[in-house]
């Protein structure tokens, strides 16, 4: 289905990427403007084929995305009427792409004489803005198409030729990714080292000391010339008597000023960082949210939405001498002149590559800096207030003075034995009046600390008590959404507007789980995955090589390097490593352990992977046919679980009455009678419609891949749904369901599965 403004007059079109956009556009386009959406991509490599072929140059097959036929139908018909058409998607590799595909198939039906097509971007959806884009219209820039091409071919090539060999070596379904699987790799390596991480004691040692002017906790910081590394008990007892037989003075007291300045305005990976810390947001959650606020939402008029911050995909943190304008005169106009620095601040990112056409971009920001949060909050839900606060607290923040404190370090000598503390008082708090990142890494852990007044060098004191106390290291932390990114932007592995993709991959493929602390554990199918992959294709596994390959690709979009040179250097050798990997043996591959078999008492057990997920069996098989449930303890070492019985409910049977049971089948748990083989009812989930092919119940089926909708008289009726469905009428053909689907950026689509239909709705 096609949004769009309606209008007789119609002599211009605009094409959208997303059908958000058109009611705010709509609020300041004069009416001979007619608005459609091409509801994301139209067109993609065909879906059951790999679709690009090397002859002498590279052939790059597309064919139309399954339910968009209407939408460019639609596109087109309107294009016909149009004197000039606005090619108007994202400003990004992405949205390029859909407006060259858009493009090519209204040149189909138009009179190219007399019709001109445009390329138009907006980092903000504001008049000025989109007067201005319409001002300036331009063509289609190929260098960023061919940026996306290439991104997409690299990655349909490790996908297609990848991911079949693990359906033989390890289990169906399994994917590889040229990007996942490296960001996988960063969580398996972090695993691997806190499994082999072996703690260290060690001691530190704490002074209480006496002044006439209070008291002063410090810690040993140095014992002679050597500072102060305490291994154990016994050596931490000794220095502890020691120190009780010293007399102590201060020995210096040094006073400076510290000044704090503010964290730079938001780009994409720094926003997705902040909303996972600061408000416990998924990466895929933020993303969602921040394209609304771009897009546009109701304030006080429900009909006509307001764009709240600029476009949200970006590495940039330029921001315009308009926004800064904003930003000073509300800084200026709400608190006293001292917060208010006499010049601009300016942030730049050091990397030579963002001189690149990603700069074109601003960073993350409010459009207007008088919507505050306070009224933006009376009008928008509370995640998506709680995030514009975040961008425009940070926003203003970053215009403003820095945080200045005054800094106290004293030194305390008594013999051989140095103690150390310092104390900060905060005395002008600056940027910290608007947004306090305490909870950052930046944090002062100092501030906490308050020394008394009136201390001077040569004072005597008095020791009041000693505390020692044991520690021991600790292994690196798992990865959060948060440290994931951040390691992922360091090491230069995929792009910011990707992330919230691949960390759902290689959740969704059962390679990671979640703890309750929201850390990204690797499955057993995770780690051997990639551990095979790292030995079979080390090229496409290796993080520099990953990074390189963005670098490469940002030369694509900037014109300094050719679309079919990086991808021909890259398939000779990732062809002949993929042959070499396949091999001759189509033998599933298996994680052998020091466990003896406790049936055969002959052969080990190895790690497994079946239907219902890994397990333990004997490396004897088929002699031996032992399985068995494991788990890791906390060294990382593997355990058998014992199996558990049947466990039976309180429901019934509504069958022949007996309790139903909670069992484990080769596709998880499911629940059945407990008079089994003489009662062979298993209970599913049911819609709340018939098959429209029989009249039969629509049920909950599950395989091996997954889970699906059939209807309960297969097999002689072999309707079925995949994927999910949300159970309410379409609106169009009243067909009793809609098919749920959600893109790579995280929008969510209702569709009819008729194709004749062809209703599909942004959910």
């Amino acid at each position: 289905m096609i949004f769009g403004t309606l209008s007789e007059r119609m002599k211009k079109l605009i094409v959208v990427e997303s059908p958000a956009k058109i009611k705010t556009l709509s609020k300041f386009l004069p009416t001979d403007y007619k608005i459609l959406s091409s509801m994301g991509h139209v067109k993609d490599l065909p879906p059951k084929r790999v679709g690009v072929t090397i002859n002498g140059e590279i052939t790059i097959e597309y064919d139309v995305i399954e339910n968009k036929e209407k939408t460019i139908a639609d596109i087109c018909k309107a294009a016909r009427q149009a004197e000039d058409i606005y090619l108007a998607p994202d400003p990004d590799r992405e949205g390029e792409i859909i407006a060259w595909h858009i493009e090519q198939e209204i040149e189909k039906v138009i009179k190219k004489s007399k019709q001109k097509i445009h390329r138009i971007t907006f980092n903000e959806i504001t008049k000025p803005a989109v007067l201005q884009a319409l001002e300036n219209p331009y063509s289609v820039d190929l260098n960023l198409v061919a940026a996306q091409q290439a991104r997409r071919v690299l990655d349909r090539w490790v996908g297609y030729e990848v991911s079949p060999i693990l359906w033989v070596k390890i289990a169906p379904g399994l994917s590889a990714g040229r990007v996942q699987s490296v960001a996988l790799r960063l969580i398996c390596e972090r695993e691997e080292a806190i499994r082999g991480f072996k703690p260290q004691e060690y001691w530190t040692i704490n002074g209480l000391f006496a002044h006439k002017e209070g008291t002063i906790d410090a810690a040993l910081t140095h014992i002679g010339k050597e500072k102060a590394e305490i291994g154990n008990e016994k050596d931490a007892t000794a220095i502890v008597k020691a120190i009780k037989e010293a007399d102590y003075a201060i020995d210096s007291v040094t006073d400076k000023e510290r000044t704090k300045h503010a964290l730079p305005p938001f780009m994409t990976s720094t926003l997705q960082q902040a909303a996972f810390n600061q408000l416990g947001f998924s990466v895929k959650k933020t993303m969602q949210l921040a394209q609304h606020l771009y897009e546009g939402v109701p304030l006080e008029d429900p009909k006509t939405p307001t764009a709240l911050i600029t476009y949200m995909r970006t590495d940039s943190l330029r921001l315009s001498d308009t926004a800064i304008k904003q930003a000073r005169d509300y800084i200026s106009s709400q608190y006293d002149k001292q917060y208010l620095p006499s010049q601009p601040i300016v942030y730049s990112k050091s990397k030579a590559k963002e001189a690149t056409t990603q700069d074109a971009h601003e960073a993350v920001r409010p459009i207007d800096a008088t919507i505050t949060p306070e009224y933006a909050s009376r009008f928008l839900d509370r995640d998506l207030a709680r995030l514009y606060e975040l961008i425009w607290k940070r926003f203003i923040a970053c215009q403003m003075k820095p945080a200045l404190y005054a800094q106290r370090q004293v030194v305390i000598i008594g013999g051989k034995f140095t103690f150390k503390v310092t104390g900060s008082t905060l005395i002008f708090d600056g940027f910290l009046k608007v947004y306090n990142a305490d909870d950052e890494e930046d944090k002062d852990k100092d501030q906490k600390i308050v020394l008394p007044n009136n201390l001077n060098k040569k004072d005597s004191l008095n020791l009041n008590k000693v505390t020692p106390k044991q520690h021991f290291t600790q292994p690196p932390p798992r990865y959060t959404e948060a440290s994931l990114v951040k390691e992922m932007e360091k090491e230069g592995i995929g792009r910011p507007s990707t992330y919230a993709t691949i960390m759902g991959t290689i959740h969704a493929r059962q390679y990671t789980t979640i703890d309750t602390k929201k850390r990204f554990s690797p499955t057993e199918l995770g780690m051997t995955v990639t551990k095979l992959l790292t030995e079979n294709l080390p090229k496409i596994m290796d993080i520099k090589f990953t990074a390189h390959m963005e670098e490469y690709l940002d030369q694509i979009a900037d014109g300094k390097l050719d679309r079919d040179t990086l991808l021909r250097g890259f398939y000779e050798q990732f062809h002949q490593d993929v042959i070499t990997f396949k091999g001759d043996s189509g033998k599933k591959i298996s994680e052998p352990t020091d466990i003896t078999c406790p049936q055969c008492q002959k052969a080990k057990l190895a790690i497994r992977f079946g239907k219902a997920g890994e397990f333990l069996g004997c490396l004897n098989f088929p002699k031996c046919n032992f399985t068995a449930n494991f788990k890791r303890n906390e060294q990382g070492q593997i355990e058998i679980v014992e199996a558990q019985a049947p466990q039976l409910l309180e429901e019934t049977c509504p069958q022949c009455g007996k309790k139903l049971r909670q069992l484990v089948g080769k596709f998880g748990p499911f629940i059945a009678c407990s008079g089994y083989p003489a009662c062979k009812y298993i209970h599913h989930t049911k819609a709340n419609f018939k098959c429209p092919a029989d009249g039969g119940d629509i049920i909950m089926r599950r395989w091996r891949g997954g889970s699906f909708w059939g209807c309960s008289n297969y097999p002689n009726c072999k309707f079925a749904i995949f994927g999910d469905i949300e159970q309410t009428p379409c609106p169009r053909c009243s067909l009793p369901f809609l098919i749920k689907k959600t893109d790579k950026e995280g929008n969510t689509t209702l569709s009819c599965s008729d194709k004749k239909c062809g209703y599909v709705k942004e959910a």
